[in-house]
């Protein structure tokens, strides 16, 4: 059995740098039990010439094995630890990490706004969802559909389009929904991205339920010219109404981040801001379960101190999904602030 150590990548944010470590461990055991056949074993916390790293043991991390680990929330970079020297010093053997990545990491750390979601965060929630559903070992191949329905000013768009996924979003807020199409678009022209976006009002049984706007991309030109381009689908409206503006079972991924009933709040259009995600969980959820394929996979990130997990769970359950309630998905527990305990729960439709 090899030794490997995966060094962190650093956090600007203090208190998400403490949580990183046990959340990597959590990660790495969802993708160690979802797509590398269980071959990997004891995943910890350890430090090696002074530094912190998760190390875990296997039999060989071959190139396909590297190429999923790439994509690690927190990964940094990638060792094999060997021993050389008469002192048994650890000798730290660098193994290649070719992540997903299609666009420059600037689509995701440029944006700056009070209440967005840390990056590193967005990637781990994005990735535990998928490593649950019953496409996880495509992970390298498959285009995911990815579903947002309270996305805000699209931290989770921006990457699921790094994965080279389509993604779509929902967001009742008129200013996130202006603040993310702004940027985007902004974002395309100045990377001279190729796409095509159109942007109207959104009409429902002829009455205007919102707004919309639709962009084709392609990182590659050649791509974009020979129609092999990602999908974004950014929608202005009540999330409870999700299933009237996209097609049934149209999505492997629904990825959201509820409102934590602190900086954030739900809105519906009966109690205006509501402190608690309960209610608007419990009124979108069967929506979003309606536009997941079989074998897709529903994970919620939200504050528990609002919340308990089996009132959330329990939600999902009478909205047809399946919750996992096993390890590694109950290691996601952790601290943001005073007021924000988060942890993130995931659930299946058959």
């Amino acid at each position: 059995m090899g030794r490997y150590a995966l060094l962190i990548l650093p956090s600007a944010n203090r208190v998400y740098a403490e949580a990183s470590t046990a959340l990597t461990v959590a990660e790495l055991q969802a993708f160690g039990g979802s797509v590398l056949g269980g071959r990997i074993a004891g995943a910890a916390a350890a430090t090696i010439g002074g530094v912190p790293y998760v190390t875990f043991t296997a039999d060989r991390v071959g190139a396909g094995d590297a190429a999923l680990l790439a994509n690690l929330s927190s990964v940094y970079a990638l060792f094999r630890v060997e021993e050389e020297g008469s002192d048994g010093a650890a000798v730290l053997r660098p193994v290649e990490l070719r992540p997903l990545d299609r666009f420059d990491d600037d689509l995701m750390t440029i944006q700056k706004y009070q209440g967005k979601t840390n990056e590193q965060f967005t990637k781990l929630l994005l990735n535990v969802t998928l490593l649950a559903s019953g496409f996880a070992t495509e992970m390298l191949d498959r285009k995911f559909a990815v579903l947002d329905p309270l996305c805000g000013r699209g931290t989770t768009l921006n990457q699921a389009l790094m994965y080279g996924f389509d993604a779509a979003g929902i967001d009742l807020d008129a200013k996130d929904f202006d603040a993310y199409a702004a940027f985007i678009q902004t974002w395309l022209k100045r990377k001279r991205v190729k796409h095509h976006a159109e942007r109207g009002r959104l009409r429902l049984d002829s009455k205007v339920a919102g707004r919309r706007m639709r962009i084709s991309l392609a990182a590659d030109a050649g791509d974009y010219k020979s129609g092999r381009t990602q999908r974004l689908d950014l929608v202005n409206a009540n999330t409870a109404r999700a299933a009237e503006f996209f097609k049934p079972e149209t999505f492997d991924l629904v990825v959201a981040d509820a409102p934590y009933g602190v900086q954030h709040g739900s809105r519906t259009a009966a109690k205006g801001l509501a402190r608690s995600p309960v209610d608007l969980l419990a009124a979108a959820a069967p929506a979003w379960a309606s536009l997941l394929r079989s074998g897709g996979a529903c994970g919620i990130a939200w504050n528990t101190l609002v919340a308990r997990r089996e009132q959330a769970a329990g939600i999902l359950a009478d909205a047809g999904l399946d919750p996992v309630d096993c390890e590694p998905y109950l290691g996601f527990r952790h601290r943001v602030d005073q007021a924000i305990v988060r942890d993130i729960l995931v659930a299946r439709k058959p």
